[in-house]
């Protein structure tokens, strides 16, 4: 009974080692990929950025050769006055 006891645990062992290294490369590729993530999501938030500057660049250039259409128009007011709001906002915490 002893004997077929230690073989038992002597052929699970190899196995359990197998599975140990299978863990730990999977730990290691699934950090890999988490930093991945991390890298697209913060790229994608520096393009997402570059784009809204753009979008404000062409919405002015627009604005200043008067070839912008009724909702174009509509839609840059609204930005303007949003933009003076906040500097409204700004001056009267600086005047506190």
């Amino acid at each position: 009974m002893p004997d077929s006891i230690d073989h038992h645990i002597k052929s699970i062992q190899p196995k359990l080692q197998l599975l140990l290294k299978k863990y730990a490369l999977l730990e290691k590729e699934n950090m890999h990929i988490k930093n991945e993530n991390e890298n697209y999501n913060s790229r994608e938030k520096e393009l997402m950025i570059k784009i809204i500057t753009l979008e404000q660049q062409v919405n002015i250039l627009k604005a200043s050769t008067g070839t912008l259409d009724g909702n174009e128009k509509i839609n840059f007011e609204k930005d303007i006055n949003r933009y003076i709001r906040n500097l409204d906002k700004c001056i009267a915490m600086l005047n506190k």
